[in-house]
């Protein structure tokens, strides 16, 4: 655990972790709703099993977000998820949107894995050892995320009038949401120059190389609307919403040992 005072970049690194943390809970949350209700019995296992995985990579993130604040990690990241006010959490509202249908689903999580993937590559070179090694543990699951979703969003993409209508326009109404991922982090500067993060235009960058051609190889059309200027510490009515159904257990007794 480390030592207080922290330093301005664990302070600087410990708010971006919180952020990560935050869209993975909520996004897991959002695939969870799946279960019992996806097209096929098999996707409805393998859906499932994502969402645990989300919720999984969450905990990561929350526990090292804990060891920089020097609060304890096997306990703080309980207090992060169920006793925080809607307006603390720092998820993108991408990840927070309805669930829609399944094209909407699959467009969003494909977005999301491929970000995840050029992300976690480069986060597994960082500097910072303990950030370095969460990032290699999280990178061997999300590989196979993305393998997932890239062969449904062709699946879909390219097969029936109906399939691809509707791939289309979950992509048009997403990718207006895809630039507040990519937002700087705060001290973005300084711990890019320590070699801790890589700068957020960088990954942009990286994320638009890998999604643009795979998108247009599945015959689908980049949107041309500009992406939407969301601040992370303004929450929307759907993350008001998911806060109230997954805290309300937890505070009937704040007190309980969680």
């Amino acid at each position: 655990m480390y030592s207080s005072p922290i330093s301005n970049l664990q302070s600087h690194l410990a708010y971006h972790l919180l952020a990560l943390a935050d869209d993975e809970l909520i996004l897991g949350h959002r695939q969870s709703e799946w279960c019992g209700h996806a097209p096929i019995l098999e996707e409805d296992i393998a859906f499932a099993n994502l969402a645990l995985d989300e919720l999984g990579h969450a905990i990561l993130w929350y526990q090292l977000h804990a060891q920089l604040l020097g609060e304890n990690p096997e306990t703080y990241p309980d207090q992060l998820v169920y006793f925080r006010e809607p307006f603390e959490f720092r998820c993108a509202q991408f990840v927070a949107l309805p669930k829609g249908d399944w094209a909407f689903s699959m467009v969003r999580q494909y977005l999301f894995d491929a970000l995840e993937t050029v992300r976690l590559e480069q986060y597994a070179q960082s500097t910072f050892t303990p950030l370095a090694e969460t990032a290699a543990k999280i990178r061997r699951e999300e590989i196979y995320h993305l393998r997932h979703t890239a062969a449904w969003v062709k699946r879909l993409g390219l097969g029936t009038e109906e399939s691809h209508r509707r791939m289309q326009n979950a992509l048009d109404e997403l990718w207006p949401y895809t630039g507040q991922l990519f937002d700087p982090v705060p001290g973005e500067d300084a711990l890019v120059e320590a070699g801790w993060l890589l700068d957020s235009h960088t990954l942009h960058t990286a994320w638009q190389a890998h999604v643009i051609p795979f998108l247009e190889a599945a015959n689908l059309i980049i949107p041309t609307a500009k992406t939407r200027t969301l601040s992370r510490a303004l929450p929307s009515q759907h993350v008001v919403r998911i806060l109230a159904d997954l805290q309300q257990v937890a505070r009937l007794d704040p007190q309980a040992n969680w």
